[in-house]
Parts: C-alpha cells; sequence; structure tokens
C-alpha cells in the first residue's frame, strides 16, 4: 500500500497514473463520496503491491533498506540505481512488498438501546475479518455480584463468520458512567467478588464464544489500588482454570505514582504480572470536553508505551487507538459546549462541503483543519487518517507490542482496515 497526499490540481486520474492502478480502485479503497473533489492535504490509500519512498535530506541506502527491512544492495538493483552514489532528495524509490509482523487486532463494539444497529453492524462487518477479537461493551458489574447483559444479537454472528474472538468487558459502570462507589463496594466485598466471577463464568459459556474476560474498572481513587489488584489475581486464577484468558484496561499512565482518580489505582507493575495482556487507553488527549487538540498525538502516546515497557514486557501490551475525532467550536472555554464526536470519513466531507485545506501536524502526528460555518462560527477539527494511523503502526513494531486495540467501532475509517492488513499478519484464535 502506498500514502498519498492530495496537491493542488491533483484529479484521481492522475494520481491512478502516477501509480499505475485504476480510478476505480482508489476510489473504492477510500470509499470516496465525491471522486472528483479531492480535498487538498487530504490522505489516500492507494492498493498497490509495495510502495514508494521520496528521498528526504539525510537519506542513505542503507538507512531506507533499514527502516523497510530490506539490503541497500537489493534496494539499488530493484530501483536500477548505483549503490554507490548519493541519493538525490526526492528521488523516488520503489519498495516491494514487507514481510508482515504478527500481531493481536482487538475492536470494542457498543450496542446502544437494545440492540447493534444496522449501521453498527455494517461497519463491524467490514472491519471483522482484520480483527483477532470483537468485544462488546459493556457487561457492568453489580454490587450484589450480578451482571447486566449485553445484546449480542449479530454481533456473534459476524464473529463466526469471520473467526473472531469475543472478549467479555467487565466494567463497574453505573448509569451511564464509571463509578467509584460502585467499585468499592464491589472491591471491598469478598462475596460479592466471588459472585461476580461466577456470573461471568456463567453467562461466557451460555454464550460460547468468549475466550478472554476484560475488566475495565476506572474512575477508582487510590485507597482502592491494592484492592483492585487482589481482585484482579483471584479472578484471573479462578478464570484461568475455566480456560479463559485475562486483560485489563489500564490509564495511559507516564510514572507508578501519577496522582489523579483516572490513574492511582491502576498498578501497572503489579497488574502487567497477573494478566495475560494490558490495553493502554493512549487517547482522549484531545477530548470533548477539552481544548481543540489531537485525540492520540504519537509523542504522549509513546511516552506512555515506554513506562509500560518498564514494568511489563511488550507482548503484554495493546495499544489503544481511537476511530474517531472531535470537531470544536471556537473559542473554546473550559466547561462551555462540548466537541461533537466524528468519523475520519465524516471529518473529510466538511473539508469538502467548506472547501478548506487539510493540514498536518507533524509532532503530534495528526491532521487538522479549520472552517466556518453557515452561522460565521469558527471550528477546528482533529481526526486521524492514512497517516497519523500508519504512525501507530510504525510504533508497534519498532517497540515489538503485542498489537492494537480500537475504541470504537461504527465511526467509518476505511483507510485503517486496509493498512493494518497491509502491515501485520492478524493472529486468529
Amino acid at each position: 500500500m502506498q500514502i498519498y497526499v492530495v496537491r493542488s490540481g491533483d484529479t484521481l486520474w492522475k494520481i491512478a497514473n502516477t501509480f499505475n492502478t485504476s480510478v476505480e480502485a482508489i476510489v473504492s479503497s477510500n470509499e470516496l463520496p465525491e471522486p472528483n473533489n479531492l480535498v487538498v492535504g487530504q490522505a489516500l490509500v492507494i492498493p498497490v503491491e509495495g510502495s514508494f519512498y521520496t528521498v528526504q535530506r539525510g537519506d542513505s541506502l542503507w538507512a531506507i533498506g533499514r527502516k523497510f527491512g530490506i539490503s541497500y544492495a537489493e534496494l539499488a538493483r530493484i530501483n536500477n540505481i548505483d549503490p554507490n552514489q548519493t541519493l538525490q532528495i526526492g528521488l523516488r524509490l520503489y519498495i516491494p512488498t514487507h514481510i508482515k509482523t504478527p500481531a493481536v487486532s482487538n475492536a470494542y463494539i457498543e450496542p446502544l438501546g437494545g440492540q447493534a444497529s444496522q449501521t453498527l453492524l455494517t461497519e463491524t462487518r467490514k472491519a471483522a475479518p482484520t480483527l483477532s477479537y470483537l468485544t462488546p461493551f459493556s457487561y457492568q458489574a453489580k454490587n450484589d455480584g450480578t451482571i447486566s447483559l449485553v445484546p449480542l444479537t449479530g454481533i456473534t454472528e459476524i464473529a463466526s463468520e469471520n473467526n473472531n474472538s469475543l472478549m467479555m468487558a467487565v466494567t463497574n459502570i453505573s448509569n451511564g458512567q464509571f463509578s467509584d462507589q460502585l467499585a468499592r463496594e464491589i472491591l471491598e466485598s469478598k462475596a460479592v467478588q466471588n459472585l461476580l466471577i461466577d456470573n461471568i463464568i456463567a453467562e461466557a459459556k451460555r454464550v460460547g464464544q468468549f475466550s478472554d474476560i476484560h475488566f475495565d474498572f476506572e474512575y477508582m481513587p487510590a485507597d482502592l489500588r491494592n484492592a483492585y489488584t487482589e481482585f484482579i489475581a483471584m479472578a484471573t486464577e479462578r478464570l484461568h482454570k475455566e480456560g479463559y484468558l485475562v486483560s485489563v484496561a489500564l490509564a495511559p499512565k507516564t510514572s507508578a505514582n501519577q496522582q489523579g482518580q483516572w490513574y492511582a489505582a491502576h498498578d501497572y507493575k503489579a497488574l502487567g504480572a497477573i494478566v495475560d495482556y494490558v490495553v493502554l487507553m493512549t487517547y482522549e488527549w484531545g477530548y470533548s470536553g477539552g481544548p481543540p487538540m489531537a485525540v492520540s498525538p504519537i509523542g504522549p502516546v509513546e511516552k506512555v508505551v515506554q513506562y509500560a515497557l518498564t514494568e511489563m514486557p511488550a507482548d503484554k501490551i495493546l495499544l489503544g487507538q481511537n476511530l474517531y475525532g472531535y470537531d470544536w467550536k471556537l473559542p473554546y472555554v473550559p466547561g462551555g459546549q462540548f466537541a461533537r464526536a466524528i468519523s475520519p470519513q465524516f471529518a473529510l466531507s466538511l473539508a469538502r462541503q467548506y472547501k478548506v485545506a487539510i493540514q498536518y501536524n507533524m509532532q503530534a502526528q495528526a491532521p487538522y483543519f479549520f472552517y466556518t460555518d453557515a452561522d460565521g462560527i469558527r471550528h477546528e477539527v482533529w481526526f486521524e487518517d492514512a497517516r497519523s494511523i500508519q504512525a501507530k503502526f510504525d510504533l508497534i513494531k519498532r517497540l515489538k507490542l503485542r498489537g492494537i486495540s480500537y475504541w470504537k467501532l461504527g465511526l467509518p475509517f476505511p483507510q485503517n482496515w486496509l493498512l493494518l492488513e497491509d502491515n501485520f499478519d492478524i493472529i486468529k484464535y
């Protein structure tokens, strides 16, 4: 696959000819609703064998070959150049198909209103071939040890058709929010905890497609840190005996003693030693109630991962990744109006509608743009595109992580699934 950024004056016919492919193939791969109305700065995935690399200042054949896992001599041969010559800046080199890295991929799916909508199921079917797991969100634990059930109609069928394992997400959500009080009531009663595990096992056996149990307990005060760790240890011991893997979701920490109710109760070292793997929630730097910025900027994301690697092995870490962006009204006022969540596809439609170019922040590795709506209100949009998601894939490969976990299915991002399949050999259980 090749990522190409649209320039002023580009047409799909011109781009297709450049890469020796067809207009139809580009339209289909990127699900372009208006093929004749491209947006300057828009990233396209070009469905070709291998990829192309443009030589930058300071590049050498050896360095480029190392980046793509090919010898400098072979790179020179393929491109019919002298291996000893100085590379010209701007020279385009062909990179043959690379060896895929084995990886685990997961995506949360949140059916609301008693059942999964047809739109949600459609997006799930598109993603399922490139997923190891589907995680219905969520089985909500109760203070009496029972759990609320998740409507699985349509989800189990898709999982069966695509050889996806199901992961059971168990949360401390009450009335639509993570509850510190609910967590306390569960974690301070061994009887409730054991009954909770009884009910989790019973539901997993009833459905018959769950292979993993995933605990996502959030917004807990620091004094519950040890109690949560002890609960996960007990749960893991019991669930392992029943043949289930166990994982936990972890808030994005950069140090062991990071303060705050979203962080303090998550003990990376202790939990990482107990469970089979973790999901790092490496997103929401830019969030609906905060100031405009990238949702998952690459620098802060890597800082979280680098800290996690001091507490657990790389093969236990799934990198969390958002499938959405946000549209903020300006000026941003703390405590004022919340930003709306949007899909990458809708972000492109906004840029197209208001005829604005998409910019790219190299430090955050994320696309963004500004527009003024019909009421004269200025907006700032940050979202994901092929470049930003490839940066995360490169991070996963460089640090040899277990894989990736997406929050959440439902908002279309076709480029992601193409690049996921191109970068990784997805493990199916």
